[in-house]
């Protein structure tokens, strides 16, 4: 993003083949990230790109960390980029663009993604009559244990006490590596249904809760219509991984296939 001082830039959310006035209808009455101004199509040849113009006081470099930086104003954001993306993928193939592309006005624009469109036009090819698909996979934390005890017991001793330890450590060592297998084996069974796949960072426990670990989270783009067929191999999985937790969600933009993704 370049730091201007003009009264308006141009926010781009996608760029998509053009489609005559089924994107700009479904485009109609969106709010986008910076209203009054509409969400808009702007043409450039093979391509046609989504955009919404902005005020450069309030998306100026600056302002744009500032504004970033609020975990509000950024689920804000993040929710209307999603949503002009979704409905611009209902009228067209379309390739979503990082949150907060911005460029010097229409020209700029038209300017910059000529210069990608090769590129473009390349990850449209690969992602027509496609959706992504995110797949998560989470070893499950074992059961605390609980020290049996009797009136009059004896304390146990230190040799007990550190063995003690070491089974525990060994437990979750034996999980966590029953875990990671499992998440490949379901990663090796999603690639086969997939037409390119991508991992993505692992979260933490902030994110996910001290009961579980996470070991596999990754991305597949995958042909419309295979969703039951998705669904059933993930079933069938989660009743033989009996370490591990999966999770599916989609449909979504194909986000992570944007630049054409990684082969499976």
């Amino acid at each position: 993003m370049t730091m201007i001082q003009d009264t308006a830039l141009t926010y781009v959310f996608a760029v998509c083949r053009p489609s005559g006035e089924r994107t700009a209808a479904a485009l109609g009455g969106l709010a986008g990230v910076g209203p009054p101004a509409p969400v808009r199509t702007l043409a450039m040849g093979p391509l046609t790109a989504v955009v919404q113009d902005v005020p450069a006081a309030d998306y100026a470099e600056e302002a744009l960390r500032q504004r970033l930086s609020d975990r509000a104003e950024l689920e804000r954001c993040a929710r209307a980029h999603h949503e002009v993306i979704t409905a611009a993928m209902a009228a067209a193939p379309t390739v979503p663009l990082p949150l907060a592309t911005l460029y010097r006005g229409d020209e700029r624009t038209r300017e910059a993604l000529r210069a990608r469109e090769d590129s473009l036009l390349t990850a449209l090819d690969r992602i027509t009559g496609r959706v992504e698909w995110g797949v998560k996979v989470y070893a499950l934390a074992g059961q605390p244990a609980t020290p049996a005890s009797a009136p009059g017991a004896a304390a146990a001793t230190g040799r007990a006490y550190l063995e003690q330890i070491r089974s525990r450590r060994r437990g979750r060592e034996e999980r966590q590596g029953a875990a990671l297998r499992a998440a490949e084996r379901v990663d090796t069974v999603v690639r086969g249904l997939a037409v390119a796949a991508r991992r993505l960072r692992l979260h933490g426990a902030e994110v996910t809760g001290p009961r579980r670990t996470h070991v596999l989270n990754a991305a597949y783009l995958m042909d419309r219509g295979r969703e039951r067929q998705l669904r059933a191999a993930l079933a069938s999985l989660g009743r033989d991984e009996e370490a591990v937790e999966i999770e599916l969600s989609g449909p979504w933009a194909p986000y992570s296939f944007a630049d054409g993704g990684t082969p499976p």
